[in-house]
C-alpha cells in the first residue's frame, strides 16, 4: 500500500525546490507551523546545497532541535560555510538534546577550525557525551581562547575528574582571563579527596589580576567547602571590589571559619547592601556568640534584606535582636 504524503507537506516540498529563491524562502519560514519529519531531508539538501546564503542560514535556524542524523550533519557541515550561515548552524547544534547526536560532532570538535572547534564542543557541553573529554582534553592547548574556553566547559559539564590537574595550570597559567575564569568554576567538580590536589591554584586565583577570577575562586572555594583556604578567604575580605568580598563572606560561612567573624563583622558596615546581608548571613553560619552584638547593631540596618538576614541569624544564635525599625 503506497504512503501518502499530506498536501501540506507535499506543498512545502514542492516550494523548497521551487526554482525562485523568494519562494523557497517562505517555504523555509512555513515549516516553522508544520514541523513535519517527512520535511527534514529536503531542509537539509537545501542547508548544504542552496545557492542563496541567506536561505542557507534560515535553513539552519530552522533546523534547531532536531536530532535527526542528516540534520546534525548538515548543520556540521554548515559550520565551515558563510558567517551567516555558519553562526546559525553553530546557535542550532546547541539546542541538540539527543546525546546519540554528540557522537556525530567528535570530529568537528579536534578540527584545526577554531569556529568548528569551539562550536562543535560548545553543542558538546550540555549533551555531556562522556567521549567528550578527549578532544576537550586536546583543546586545552588550542591557540585559540574560545576553543579553550569551550573545552573547559565540557570538562566541568562531564565532571571530569582526571581534568583536574591540567584545570589547576589553566587556572593559574592561561592568558585569557575568560579561560582562566571558565577553569576557576570548573574546578569545582573535585570531590572531598581532590580538594587538597585544587585548592592551593584556587588560592592563587584569589590574587588573579581579573576581579571576576578572584570572585570565581572565592565562590568555589566556598561550594568545595575548603577549609585550608580559610586564610585566603578571609584576606580576600579586604579586596578592592565587594563582589569578591561578598563571595569570600559566603565561604567563609559555609567552612564555618571562627577566626573570620571580626572580618565579616566589619563588613556589616560596608556601603553595599548585598556584601552586608551575605556577612550576616555568614556569622549565623558560623554559629559563634561573639558575634552577637555586632549583630544586633545591624539589626537598625536601613536595607530590610539585611535586616532580615540579621534577625534569622541571632536566632540561630539563640540571641535576641537588637534595635529594628
Amino acid at each position: 500500500m503506497t504512503n501518502l504524503i499530506d498536501p501540506e507537506v507535499q506543498d512545502l516540498l514542492d516550494r523548497l525546490a521551487d526554482p525562485d529563491a523568494s519562494v523557497r524562502r517562505v517555504a523555509v519560514l512555513d515549516f516553522a507551523d508544520v514541523e513535519d519529519e517527512a520535511l527534514l531531508p529536503a531542509l537539509a539538501q537545501l542547508l548544504r546545497h542552496d545557492p542563496e546564503p541567506t536561505l542557507r542560514a534560515e535553513a539552519a535556524r530552522a533546523l534547531a532541535g532536531w536530532d535527526e542524523p542528516a540534520v546534525v550533519d548538515a548543520l556540521a557541515t554548515a559550520l565551515s560555510d558563510t558567517a551567516e550561515v555558519s553562526t546559525a548552524a553553530a546557535q542550532s547544534l546547541t539546542e541538540l538534546k539527543d546525546p546519540r547526536s554528540g557522537q556525530r560532532l567528535l570530529a568537528h570538535a579536534a578540527s584545526a577550525d577554531a569556529f568548528i572547534s569551539a562550536a562543535a564542543l560548545r553543542a558538546l557541553r550540555e549533551l555531556r557525551v562522556p567521549a567528550a573529554a578527549t578532544p576537550a582534553l586536546a583543546a586545552l592547548q588550542h591557540a585559540d581562547a574560545t576553543v579553550r574556553r569551550e573545552a573547559v566547559a565540557v570538562l566541568g559539564w562531564l565532571k571530569h575528574a582526571a581534568a583536574l590537574p591540567l584545570l589547576t595550570r589553566v587556572v593559574i597559567g592561561d592568558a585569557d582571563a575568560e579561560v582562566r575564569r571558565a577553569a576557576a568554576g570548573a574546578l569545582g567538580l573535585a570531590t572531598a579527596d581532590q580538594v587538597p590536589g585544587v585548592q592551593a591554584a584556587l588560592c592563587e586565583a584569589l590574587q588573579d589580576p581579573a576581579w571576576n577570577i578572584r570572585e570565581e575562586a572565592a565562590s568555589t572555594l566556598g561550594k568545595l567547602r575548603a577549609t585550608a583556604a580559610a586564610g585566603a578567604l578571609r584576606a580576600a575580605m579586604d579586596d578592592d571590589y565587594w563582589q569578591v568580598r561578598l563571595r569570600a563572606a559566603r565561604a567563609l560561612g559555609r567552612i564555618a571559619d571562627v577566626q573570620a567573624v571580626p572580618v565579616l563583622s566589619q563588613a556589616l558596615i560596608h556601603p553595599a547592601g548585598n556584601l552586608r546581608k551575605e556577612a550576616a548571613i555568614a556569622l549565623g553560619d558560623i554559629g559563634d556568640a561573639s558575634a552577637v552584638p555586632v549583630l544586633q547593631a545591624a539589626g537598625a540596618d536601613p536595607d530590610p534584606e539585611v535586616r532580615k538576614a540579621v534577625r534569622l541569624s541571632l536566632q540561630r544564635l539563640g540571641a535576641p535582636a537588637g534595635v529594628d525599625r
